[in-house]
């Protein structure tokens, strides 16, 4: 596994979202973690750092002053990041970013190629990495290299306004299968590669680019349901006491937060027979605050929480709860659990895990029921949640009112397809399938149908059984639907 942050293996209950999932694929297979370690030092010969867990381990390394400045800070977060979600006018195209940006790419390489075995496979995940399976080629490691992008897949026309558009295409085409959360995102993808480098979808679903060919598949990132399930709150339906609505949301301008709080400010004054029974409590941990962006959406949502509480507040009751800091893991599940409502606005997300880990987290006889914008990645299999357009202020408003006013037997009916979906879909699927569907692929980029020893062994190694006809031809691409 390799990633820009890795997970601290003995504080893994604390961490949440992405970390988790990655760590829950790696737990079931023997291998390590590989990247940055959080930490900024001035040194251009960095010392990796060994972390053991059982039989796995993490292997890292600290970034540079101007590593995180224009690597981190500057060609991750402030282009890469807002152009994939579509907001081009917060980009910042800044000279020297992206060479920074390769730098660190080809430095994460020169330190990973030595601990590969012949045996492994590679899986890189996220935006900050774009270029390290061309890195590692460079090195001749010929292993399966596999990429996963947690974060959506813009237009075409938005990725393109990128200025190494191409180069990013070209990196992208060293890969051997790269796996996105919905298939919209692979539509766009696809779309993305033939505008920039004349790339084509090949008869079998494979996708030619840069004299490579790839797979491209729709691999939606799941939960562990049980570490949700159990819990001993119980919510009691009958009470008059305030209802909570849950929101929580790292403080980010894709997730849509200024547009709830302002839904929520015209819910009260449309509906003020629900004004003191109901609360919204918005947890928006703190992220990437030195980035100018970030330092104003935590202003305006300051002053919209402030005007709604000043207009609509009272001495024994505060309409929303504003928390800028994070929600401690452990205590997510009694939070969602006591909540009737949970309300997922974001702009644009890659998939969003907050909401399966609110569905998974009801009590199934008296659940409560998610709000979800339809730009979640999530709303692709959540269908049974209130979908909402978070631009439309009157749909926000009324998929609130329908939330909050729904009957108890359409809440249990929408649960139980809900809770399906989230089971189905765990974390555990969600890696065996791109794992075995990497190894597929490594089999197919150097032409063989039947595994070779060495394909072989690392199948074994990583429980997916190889199969013993060759006659299937159905490639990853295919998950897509056409």
């Amino acid at each position: 596994m390799v990633s820009n942050r890795v997970i601290d293996f003995s504080a893994a209950s604390q961490a949440g979202g992405v970390s988790v999932a990655i760590y829950d694929a790696l737990a079931r297979h023997n291998g390590f973690w590989f990247g940055w370690n959080g930490q900024v030092e001035d040194t251009e010969t960095p010392e990796m750092m060994v972390s053991r867990d059982g039989e796995h381990a993490t292997v890292t390394m600290p970034l540079t002053a101007a590593d995180y400045n224009d690597f981190y800070l500057g060609y991750s977060n402030s282009v890469l990041w807002p152009v994939f979600h579509n907001r081009l006018d917060l980009a910042q195209f800044e000279a020297g970013y992206y060479s920074r940006y390769v730098a660190v790419n080809k430095k994460f390489a020169a330190h990973l190629a030595p601990l590969i075995e012949p045996n492994d496979a590679i899986w890189i995940h996220d935006y900050h990495l774009f270029p390290l399976a061309l890195e590692l080629r460079k090195h001749g490691i010929e292993n399966p290299i596999g990429f996963f992008l947690h974060i959506p897949v813009g237009p075409a026309q938005a990725l393109i306004a990128i200025p190494e558009h191409r180069e990013i295409a070209r990196a992208l085409s060293a890969y051997d299968l790269v796996g996105v959360q919905t298939h919209r995102d692979v539509r766009n993808l696809i779309d993305f590669l033939q505008q920039s480098v004349f790339g084509r979808l090949l008869p079998s679903g494979r996708i030619r680019a840069c004299d490579a060919e790839l797979d491209i598949g729709c691999f939606p990132v799941g939960i562990d349901p049980n570490d949700f399930s159990d819990s001993r709150v119980v919510r009691d339906s009958e009470s008059p006491e305030t209802s909570r609505i849950i929101g929580i949301d790292r403080l980010d301008y894709t997730k849509g937060l200024p547009q709830k709080f302002r839904a929520f400010g015209k819910f009260l004054e449309v509906f003020p027979e629900h004004r003191r029974r109901i609360v919204l409590s918005q947890f928006a941990p703190p992220t990437r605050e030195s980035v100018e962006a970030y330092a104003d959406i935590r202003a305006e949502l300051e002053a919209l929480s402030g005007a709604i509480n000043g207009r609509y507040g009272e001495l024994d009751w505060v309409p929303i709860n504003y928390i800028h800091r994070p929600m401690p893991r452990h205590e997510l599940r009694d939070v969602y659990r006591s909540s009737r409502v949970c309300w997922v606005t974001p702009l644009m997300d890659g998939m969003n895990l907050v909401s399966k880990e609110y569905v998974a987290s009801q009590d199934p006889a008296d659940p409560g029921v998610l709000i979800l914008s339809k730009f979640a990645g999530a709303a692709e299999q959540l269908h049974d949640a209130v979908l909402v357009n978070p631009y439309d202020p009157n749909d926000m408003v009324q998929g609130l009112r329908q939330a909050l006013e729904m009957p108890v037997d359409e809440r249990v009916a929408r649960h139980e397809k809900l809770a399906s979906v989230v089971c189905k879909s765990d974390s555990k699927a969600w890696g065996k399938t791109y794992i075995s569907a990497l190894v597929k692929a490594g089999r197919r980029r150097i032409g063989k149908e039947q595994p070779s020893a060495r394909v072989t062994e690392a199948m074994k190694r990583l429980g997916v059984e190889p199969k013993k006809k060759a006659g299937s031809k159905k490639s990853v691409a295919a998950h897509v639907g056409g």
